[in-house]
């Protein structure tokens, strides 16, 4: 190809664009396919494609020394200038040998494996930038997905879904919040933490919310956010946009939430809600709780966060009261107030969207659990489930001391954490028979004991014969 022997045009890499980007660029300011300028080189793998079969957006391409100076000439630009823009310049890749005999070789990747999350760019910006519209994908972590410019949320790159951004001209609070960061950021590194994992924590509480948000009577920011994202009104596919537009929505409170987290006086509060010289069992009216809903302006949600006890709010806050306590033993996630434990993290957008698919495409998907229990009757008995396991976590070393005091931590802890598990039971017992499970399966996989909720389950039984 006349083309790869050397650039006729310069074409300039966007701050944190990946390669793959660059390189469709090229192609379309050359009036090529990208396939046709991608046959220069020598791949070493396959592209990476959606279970549908359509090319990932956020895929990304490591190139071999040669192969890097291909894509100078290609670009006319300058080695230096494209390692300091694209960041998976110069990566390793095993698949990408030192002695290629001055081939150009290159090899594919999942751009968040690479360099972190991967966004679609402002095609407005881009064209501004560039003089060529088009589309752009760059790495851009989730507290800089705000173009100020044009009022855009940018989306993930990695979902299979045809939106690149969502409209968010008329939450001046989501820009607003993004602007904020910038000081929590700084804030965090004073306090010696990452403002990564900061972040972590804080959007992982914030998403635990937005799944129980369901049946907050009392929740009105939200679902108003939410249809303004969604061009009007979300209730023709509120699922959808729920998945969609929820990162965008929910940033204020992330955002909020950090700051919060941040501050030594709120957890001088969690200090003093655990009885601090006089250790106690977490109140659902909490002064931490309660204060934290105050600033995410939501002065009713304090007792609702306090009582998710398998949530990341809770975890984050043992680990405040272990360490101020001395007892968090060797350094380890226990007493790392930021550690995000996996089961805590939130699902992603694509991951959503792929079990929202498979289940729409699954035949009699009214027998799939997803589909047929409404989600938050599933977040109710997952906050259950959670919050038992979270209390018996504090079970841990605790057969040490009187006889008295001993007793009355095992007990008390022991039967509240019975208590969440007998609820677990009533509500899954209830989503399985709704589902259309047959109850006299449900009654025997529960084992459930003669008693009203055996009973019930005999009499909606006969009423179906």
């Amino acid at each position: 190809m006349t083309v790869a022997a050397g650039g006729v045009f310069r074409v300039a890499p966007l701050s944190r664009e990946t390669t793959s980007s660059l390189i469709c660029r090229i192609a379309g300011r050359y009036g090529l396919e990208a396939t046709a300028l991608r046959s220069c080189w020598k791949w070493r793998s396959h592209q990476p494609r959606h279970d549908g079969g359509g090319a990932r957006a956020d895929a990304e391409v490591l190139l071999n020394t040669a192969g890097r100076q291909l894509l100078a000439g290609l670009c006319g630009v300058e080695e230096g200038v494209l390692g300091r823009a694209l960041p998976s310049w110069g990566r390793e890749d095993a698949r990408l040998p030192a002695g290629d005999g001055g081939e150009p070789v290159a090899a594919w990747r999942i751009g968040g494996a690479v360099a972190g999350p991967v966004a679609f760019g402002c095609r407005l910006c881009t064209a501004r930038r560039t003089g060529a519209a088009g589309r752009a994908v760059l790495y851009a972590p989730r507290w800089d997905r705000v173009c100020v410019r044009h009022g855009r949320w940018l989306l993930d790159a990695d979902a299979d879904q045809p939106h690149e951004y969502v409209d968010v001209r008329r939450l001046p609070e989501v820009g607003a919040a993004q602007r904020r960061w910038a000081g929590v950021a700084r804030r965090a590194v004073r306090a010696g933490a990452e403002p990564e994992r900061v972040f972590a924590l804080a959007q992982a509480v914030v998403a635990r919310w937005w799944e129980q948000a369901l049946h907050w009577e009392r929740e009105k920011v939200w679902p108003r956010r939410l249809h303004q994202v969604a061009g009007g009104d979300a209730g023709g596919d509120l699922e959808w946009w729920r998945i969609v537009g929820r990162d965008a929505v929910v940033f204020p409170e992330v955002v909020a939430v950090a700051d919060a987290l941040l501050d030594p006086g709120m957890g001088e509060l969690v200090w003093v809600d655990s009885g601090a010289g006089q250790p106690r069992v977490l109140s659902v009216d909490g002064l931490f709780c309660r204060r934290l809903g105050e600033r995410v302006g939501r002065e009713w949600l304090g007792p609702l966060a306090a009582a998710d006890h398998g949530g990341p709010l809770i975890a984050w806050m043992g680990s405040v009261i272990r360490l101020r306590r001395g007892a968090g033993g060797p350094p380890g996630y226990d007493n790392d107030p930021w550690w995000l434990r996996r089961e805590h993290q939130p699902v992603t957008m694509a991951g959503q969207l792929r079990v929202l698919g498979k289940e729409k495409r699954a035949p009699g998907s009214g027998t799939m659990w997803r589909a047929s229990v409404p989600a938050e009757q599933r977040a109710q008995i997952s906050s259950l489930v959670d919050g038992a396991q979270e209390q018996l976590i504090q079970l841990r070393g605790a057969q040490t001391g009187s006889s008295v005091d001993v007793s009355q931590h095992l007990l008390h802890i022991l039967s509240h954490s019975a208590d969440l598990i007998e609820k677990a039971l009533q509500h899954t017992v209830v989503a399985a028979v709704n589902a259309g499970v047959p109850p006299q399966d449900v009654a025997r996989w529960a084992k459930l004991p003669p008693g009203p909720l055996a009973d019930a389950l005999k009499a909606y039984q006969g009423a179906g014969d």
